[in-house]
C-alpha cells in the first residue's frame, strides 16, 4: 500500500467517525506511534467560540489553544485559518484498554481485538485537587444516570461561596456528573458534565470529565474489567520507520498556583527516555529549541 494512499486511509477514516464521536485512527504498526494527519479550518462569519470549533473537531479547548497561540478563544477571527491538531504520537503507554494522557488532556481507548484507536479530549482536576498522574487502574463499574455525594471538603468550598450543596445530588441532566459513569476508584470517575465548557481544561474534582456524547459512547463500548492506565507526558517521541524522528510536545501541568498563576512558562523537563532521545546526532538543535520554547502539541520532524 503506498504512503499516499494509507495517508488518505487514514484521513478518511477520520472523517467518517468524527461524527460518531470519537476520532478513530487504524493502529499503526508496533514499530511505529504516528497516527493521522492535522487539517485547517477556516473560521466562518458570525460569532463562533473556540470552545464550539474545538467540539466540533473532538478536541479540547486547551489542544486549540496550544496549536493556535494568539488566537482569541472568545471571538477567532472570522476567515482566519486554524490549525486542527489531529496528527498525534501515541502515548508511551502499552495499546490497551483505556490510556488517560493528563498533560495533553486526552483519552486513549484500544477496544479489544480491533486494531484502531478511539481518541477522546477530556477534562482533569483543577490545581488541589488533581487527577492522578501516573496510576494503573480498571473500570470497576459502570452506572447510568449516576447520583453525585460531595466530599464533606466539597461541600465546604461551595457553602463558603454562598451555594449549598445537597448530601446527594439526585440523578438527571441537572447532576455535575452527567448521564454517564465509570467509575475507576473509590475516589476517581470517568464521567459526563451537566456544562458545555471545560473539556481541555483543569475544572474538575479530581475526575476526569467528558462531553455528553462521547461519556454515552465510552460507556456503550468499555467492559466492566477494562485496564485504565493514567499518565502524564508532555513530551512524546517517536523514531519512525521512514526513518524520521518526530517530537510533541505540550505545556506541561502547573505544580503550584504561584506557577499557575505566573507569566513566566512552566518548567519543561524531559524523562530520561526523552533526554536519550533528543541528544541522538542527527536532532536539530534549533527545531528542538523552537518546540521546548513554543510548545504547540503539534508533531514536528527534529532531524534532517
Amino acid at each position: 500500500m503506498s504512503k499516499g494512499f494509507k495517508a488518505s486511509l487514514v484521513v478518511g477514516l477520520m472523517l467518517a467517525c468524527q461524527s460518531a464521536m470519537a476520532v478513530i485512527y487504524p493502529l499503526p504498526p508496533a514499530n511505529s506511534r504516528l497516527v493521522g494527519e492535522d487539517r485547517h479550518y477556516k473560521v466562518p462569519e458570525g460569532k463562533h467560540t473556540l470552545e464550539e470549533i474545538a467540539s466540533k473537531f473532538q478536541l479540547g479547548l486547551s489542544n486549540m489553544l496550544e496549536a493556535n497561540p494568539g488566537v482569541d478563544p472568545f471571538l477567532p477571527t472570522p476567515g482566519s485559518t486554524l490549525i486542527v491538531p489531529h496528527r498525534l504520537i501515541l502515548p508511551d503507554a502499552p495499546r490497551e484498554g483505556i490510556v488517560i494522557n493528563v498533560a495533553e488532556m486526552r483519552l486513549y481507548y484500544y477496544p479489544k481485538g480491533k486494531k484502531i484507536v478511539q481518541v477522546l479530549p477530556i477534562g482533569i482536576g483543577q490545581l488541589g485537587t488533581d487527577t492522578p498522574e501516573n496510576w494503573v487502574t480498571k473500570v470497576q463499574r459502570k452506572r447510568a444516570n449516576p447520583t453525585w455525594t460531595p466530599t464533606a471538603k466539597m461541600r465546604k468550598e461551595y457553602a463558603a461561596k454562598g451555594e449549598i450543596l445537597p448530601p446527594v445530588w439526585p440523578a438527571g441532566p441537572d447532576n455535575p456528573m452527567g448521564l454517564y459513569a465509570l467509575y475507576i476508584g473509590n475516589l476517581y470517575a470517568i464521567h459526563g458534565t451537566n456544562a458545555s465548557f471545560g473539556i481541555g481544561l483543569r475544572v474538575s474534582h479530581g475526575c476526569v470529565r467528558l462531553r455528553e456524547d462521547d461519556i454515552e459512547m465510552l460507556f456503550n463500548s468499555v467492559p466492566v474489567g477494562t485496564r485504565v492506565q493514567f499518565v502524564n507526558q508532555p513530551i512524546k517521541a517517536t523514531a519512525e520507520p521512514d526513518g524520521s524522528r518526530l517530537l510533541e510536545v505540550h505545556q506541561p501541568l502547573s505544580r503550584s498556583v504561584e506557577e499557575f498563576e505566573s507569566n513566566e512558562p512552566a518548567v519543561l523537563s524531559l524523562s530520561r527516555d526523552i533526554g536519550r532521545f533528543v541528544a541522538h546526532a542527527e536532532t536539530d538543535s534549533f527545531v528542538l529549541k523552537r518546540l521546548l520554547e513554543d510548545r504547540t502539541g503539534i508533531v514536528t520532524r527534529i532531524n534532517p
